[in-house]
């Protein structure tokens, strides 16, 4: 059994769940999300609350089953609070500012570089050093911020880069370490 997917999500009242063969339609107060899910799991929408099915016991069907919830409960989420990623850009002269809805990265190249959220994704800069990334869809917040991120990823020698807010880079000695 998965100990996920036989968890029913709880539905409050201000968010609604409808299913359209195997569409999944989410409605709250930040916005609506569609999603196509696999055709094998059944997905059976009560009055406050939504459980799943697996038609048998194989290893796909068991691999589905917890994925299909969690997926459906990140919507639900979504469209209820939103998600959210935090970046910090560490390093001498490293910063970021917001040009119109462009995010503008100054990270150490000889030209700034220029970021275009997509619909649905807010990008906002409360200091020069610090980016968070907002929006209803959980799989498309953490896309942009990894493509923030990759732009110029947190070095081993002196951690320079731009990282998650927490993480922890591991730091290598150098030359003359021993």
């Amino acid at each position: 059994m998965s100990r996920i997917g036989v968890k029913p999500i709880e539905i409050s009242s201000d968010v609604t769940v409808t299913m359209d063969g195997n569409t999944v339609t989410v409605k709250g107060p930040k916005g609506e999300l569609t999603r196509n899910l696999h055709q094998d799991i059944k997905v059976n929408i009560g009055e406050n609350e939504v459980t799943f099915e697996r038609p048998s016991n194989n290893k796909e069907h068991r691999s589905l089953h917890g994925t299909t919830r969690s997926i459906v409960n990140n919507m639900i989420d979504g469209v209820k609070n939103g998600f959210e990623k935090n970046l910090e850009l560490v390093g001498v002269g490293y910063r970021a500012t917001k040009s119109g809805e462009k995010l503008v990265l100054n990270v150490g190249y000889s030209h700034p570089v220029e970021i275009t959220p997509e619909e649905g994704i807010e990008i906002e800069v409360p200091s020069n050093t610090k980016v968070v990334v907002k929006g209803i869809d959980k799989e498309r917040v953490g896309a942009m911020a990894s493509n923030i991120r990759a732009v110029r990823t947190p070095e081993p020698y002196k951690g320079k880069g731009i990282r998650y807010e927490n993480e922890y880079v591991r730091q290598k000695v150098g030359k003359t370490g021993k």
